[in-house]
């Protein structure tokens, strides 16, 4: 369950992530050598599904926010834009 499922040569022909990009789907996927004196896989499955969660939560917060400070920058300039032209025809 633990073993590595994708050996060295397929894994160069995945599709790259952006460097530095962590998606859930890898942290729930990922899988570890299996040594002698090894921690439990249970619960290292347990604690990367705990961990993908959060993750999960968390850049669904992230777009949230971006499309409010999108939605705050239109409202904003369409302001600017109508104080502009009424201070114009005064």
């Amino acid at each position: 369950m633990i073993r590595r499922l994708i050996n060295r040569h397929e894994e160069r022909h995945l599709p790259r992530e952006a460097p530095g990009r962590l998606r859930p789907w890898q942290i729930r996927e990922r899988c570890f050598n299996v040594r002698r004196r090894s921690l439990d896989p249970v619960e290292i499955r347990a604690f990367l599904h705990r961990v993908a969660d959060e993750l999960t939560a968390a850049q669904t917060a992230l777009v949230a926010v971006q499309e409010e400070n999108v939605r705050i920058k239109n409202a904003l300039r369409a302001w600017q834009s109508a104080q502009s032209a009424s201070h114009r025809y005064r």
